[in-house]
């Protein structure tokens, strides 16, 4: 399915479509060849079903409506102005859905023949055809891992710091996850969720455990201010077969989307969870001076860098009784920068919400190298941890890559296992008191408390020795190479 998927996508190579743009096109096409193949399996069953009478008069067996001239096939069959085409069956389908599929297509432009030619449309809908997407074929969690895998891809290829907002690595989420340990009929929040990967965690990580991931429906919410990674969030949720949930395209900083009409303020959940952008710049500290939903309860942050305003929304966010949670990725520098951030973290610390800091292995999400971190808040402690932070120094467990590093699942169940101990680690973690905080000044710079053993990164000599020779090695072979591609070419003699 990977292999085919990314062929598909080759086709995108060449034109005018930017690369950081390709997955707001090859998704769509994704999920309507999905819709199709899986609207002709009804056709089917419903023969199979009601003998040889017309489908149509059944519309029940079909999950979505799919209007008369829609199908993936009649576009297929279109001989000009495929973009036009593409587009209507794209509307159609959204129109005919409103309550399930409303602007899940996104905003592609596909009736641009700058950018797509009929000739381009045609060879990408051909590549599209020869994978079947219907439920005989794939599971919706295979699919939606396919999917997850393409935007992966194309976040690894464009290296740009836009990337990271919208993929977070699973292992990450996964981690996250397992820290929050979301229960059956739990509501679920992300105030940043980009493509919905920490939603779909959330239910995965309850199915894993024998639970049943329909207590989650209509529990769902997550708001992302990008049009297109909106509806590709959208899009991910419906195809893991999850159909009741709320994504919403607002600036939440700016515009939270959901309240409660009861008490006049921001809607409250059990488990709140983001990844929110890094340092946001111009986040809307003009409309926190009187914020009307009363996030800045614990200060204002500064102008250049938001990740105290995310913090306070979803700590606003969190229901105020009972096991509510957050778990939030933010750049290490939120846990020991002075000024308006230190006077809102010190806070924070005062009220005994912050129960766990994380830090992690630098370049581990996509379009940073920057070392990241999770900070984890509770309402209420349980009493053993009352006045108490765990400081995890987990810097040293990453799998290194050409341009990437990843935290493997050995990694991550290393993390939780220490957060749920929450108990001194030689060189890895320590409880740290809120007293002994305060005598650092109300830093969480994690070196403060968690030294590495001196000499962990030296290697054995023999072994530093090798490496020094298989790195000549490979520098004299790519020398001699650079030197025959120049006398090939004539540039040397």
């Amino acid at each position: 399915m990977k292999s085919a998927l990314w062929e598909a996508a080759n086709i995108l190579r060449g034109s005018a479509v930017d690369r950081t743009d390709w997955k707001g096109y090859i998704l769509p096409l994704l999920f309507f060849k999905r819709i199709s193949d899986v609207w002709d399996e009804e056709q089917v069953d419903a023969r199979e079903t009601y003998g040889d009478v017309d489908p149509s008069l059944f519309p029940e067996v079909h999950r979505f409506d799919l209007p008369e001239g829609c199908h993936w096939n009649d576009v297929r069959e279109v001989a000009a102005n495929v973009g036009a085409a593409l587009q209507r069956a794209m509307q159609e389908i959204e129109r005919a859905n409103p309550d399930t599929l409303f602007r899940v297509f996104g905003a592609a432009d596909w009736s641009n023949r700058e950018k797509f030619s009929d000739e381009l449309l045609k060879d990408l809908i051909e590549g599209f055809s020869e994978i079947p997407l219907g439920n005989r074929a794939v599971s919706t969690d295979v699919l939606g891992d396919a999917y997850e895998y393409l935007v992966g891809e194309f976040a690894d290829i464009t290296r740009r710091n836009k990337a990271g907002e919208f993929y977070t690595p699973r292992s990450v989420v996964r981690m996250m996850i397992d820290i929050l340990d979301p229960q059956e009929g739990e509501s679920i929040y992300d105030p940043a969720c980009g493509t919905g990967g920490m939603l779909l965690g959330a239910i995965e990580h309850v199915e894993q455990k024998g639970g049943d991931p329909r207590t989650f429906y209509g529990r769902i919410y997550g708001q992302e201010r990008n049009l297109t990674t909106a509806a590709i969030a959208r899009m991910n949720l419906v195809l893991h077969g999850i159909e009741d949930f709320q994504i919403a395209r607002e600036d939440t900083l700016r515009n939270p989307a959901f309240s409660d009409p009861s008490t006049g303020g921001l809607a409250t959940f059990d488990c709140v969870i983001a990844n929110p952008p890094f340092s946001l710049k111009e986040w809307g500290r003009d409309l926190w001076e009187a914020d009307p939903w009363g996030r800045a309860k614990y200060g204002i942050p500064p102008e250049s860098y938001g990740d105290y305003a995310f913090v306070q929304h979803m700590i606003a966010s969190m229901a105020p009784t009972g096991n509510s949670r957050m778990a939030v990725v933010l750049p290490q520098g939120a846990l020991f920068r002075k000024s308006a951030e230190g006077a809102i973290r010190q806070a924070l610390l005062e009220a005994d919400m912050v129960e766990a800091v994380i830090g992690l292995a630098p370049n581990l999400f996509y379009g940073t190298q920057l070392a990241g971190c999770v900070m984890v808040l509770r309402c209420r402690k349980p009493a053993e941890r009352k006045n108490k932070v765990l400081i995890i120094d987990a810097s040293p467990l990453f799998r290194k890559g050409r341009a990437q590093n990843f935290l493997d699942e050995e990694h991550s169940d290393q993390i939780v296992a220490w957060y749920r101990a929450f108990e001194d680690v030689e060189d890895r973690a320590k409880v740290a008191t809120l007293d002994e905080i305060k005598k650092e000044g109300w830093t969480l710079n994690i070196s403060r408390y968690v030294l590495p053993p001196i000499g962990q990164d030296i290697p054995p000599l023999l072994d530093a020795v090798e490496a020094f020779k298989a790195a000549l090695a490979d520098a004299r072979t790519a020398e001699d190479h650079l030197r025959k591609v120049l006398v090939e070419g004539g540039w040397l003699k």
